[in-house]
């Protein structure tokens, strides 16, 4: 017996021009959502997606993002929150200004993103929200204390969201990313990707297909009664963390 297609969402995902963002993005269209990314040009998107521009530390600039993505597929009904930075520096030289920078684009604009979508979710009483985390999130790194404060509280929003609105069909998870095979990983020197490589132990990088292809299992009606959880995807590098 042949099952109908399911119908196409109205898919989001921030950042989805470039990296693991751009690997979402695709995973989503192939599975036949109707997708949209968002990306500071408002260029650059995947083929088959809806780039559109957004600021993600600008509510006005999200806000006109998801009107002109609501006009275009519908109401959001998954969310993956992706977009970020990061400006690393020892926290001794860490300045005021890079650290609320990084902490505004990556777990405020998180934020701003969640309460945007989730309007159209509860009048649906169906969404699902991912954040893009990462590993060093929880397990830290030196250098990275504005990235891995940003990161680890993603963690929070999503429990949070979790409790308040799990009751009606709507989860918030948290996927948390290792090392993957990305241009940004590709220009680190040699011996030092091979000392990254050294401590995972998959012994290797991720694909950014593989964080995609978790996230679109998170989002899938197989993980309704998966909520405020925290997945790793990270080869055991963080394990316990």
């Amino acid at each position: 017996m042949n099952l109908p297609a399911p119908e196409p969402r109205s898919v989001l995902i921030t950042g989805g021009n470039r990296g693991t963002g751009r690997a979402i993005a695709e995973e989503f269209i192939a599975r036949g959502d109707a997708v949209a990314v968002t990306s500071r040009s408002g260029s650059d998107g995947p083929e088959g997606a809806l780039t559109v521009a957004a600021d993600i530390t600008d509510p006005a600039s999200l806000d006109a993002a998801f009107a002109e993505v609501e006009k275009a597929h519908g109401p959001v009904e998954v969310l993956v929150a992706n977009a970020g930075i990061t400006d690393d520096q020892l926290l001794l030289r860490m300045s005021d200004e890079s650290f609320e920078k990084v902490v505004d684009t990556n777990l405020t604009g998180s934020f701003r993103t969640v309460r945007r979508a989730i309007k159209g979710m509860m009048r649906k009483k169906k969404g699902r929200i991912v954040l893009i985390s990462s590993v060093v999130g929880l397990y830290g790194s030196p250098g990275q204390v504005n990235y891995a404060a940003s990161k680890s509280g993603l963690v929070g929003i999503a429990r949070s969201v979790t409790r308040e609105l799990g009751s009606r069909g709507i989860t918030a998870n948290v996927v948390a990313p290792g090392y993957i095979d990305t241009d940004m990983t590709a220009q680190l020197p040699e011996d030092l990707q091979q000392q990254y490589r050294s401590a995972i132990p998959a012994g290797r990088f991720a694909d950014p297909s593989e964080v995609a292809r978790v996230v679109a299992f998170l989002a899938s009606d197989d993980a309704a009664y998966v909520s405020g959880a925290v997945i790793p995807v990270d080869g055991g590098l963080g394990m316990g963390h």
